[in-house]
């Protein structure tokens, strides 16, 4: 299983996948021409890591715009993390840092966790 690193673009967000550390970071806008595609690499590294790893997991989203096919994204990437927080013990920690400005993206954060029982923590950050 590898690392995954992807650089920010203007309409993708960076993502960093570490094995060793368990740790996953989205960053950046996020409105691809194909939402699905430009997401496979994280998919398959989640289901990757959930079938190997079984250990904490620790997600970070700080996303300031996404569209409504990243969206979609986002949500299955969040119940593959629900599936996993069970066969794990609870091993998942998910936190969404949004603009202190940014009403809407904390809210776009508060829906996108909403029942889901995991760690879900939401924190400002000052741009």
């Amino acid at each position: 299983m590898n690392d995954i690193s992807l650089t920010k673009t203007t309409t993708t967000p960076a993502i960093t996948a570490r094995v060793a550390d368990g740790f996953v970071e989205i960053d950046g806008d996020s409105y691809p021409e194909n939402s699905v595609d430009f997401f496979q690499p994280i998919f398959q590294w989640f289901r990757d890591f959930m079938a190997t790893q079984k250990r904490h997991l620790t997600v970070h989203f700080r996303m300031p715009y996404f569209n409504t096919s990243s969206s979609k994204c986002l949500l299955d990437i969040l119940d593959m993390l629900q599936s996993y927080h069970y066969t794990s013990g609870g091993a998942v920690e998910v936190t969404w840092w949004y603009d202190e400005n940014d009403d809407d993206m904390l809210e776009s954060g508060k829906e996108l966790g909403d029942g889901l029982d995991l760690k879900f923590l939401f924190m400002p950050y000052a741009d």
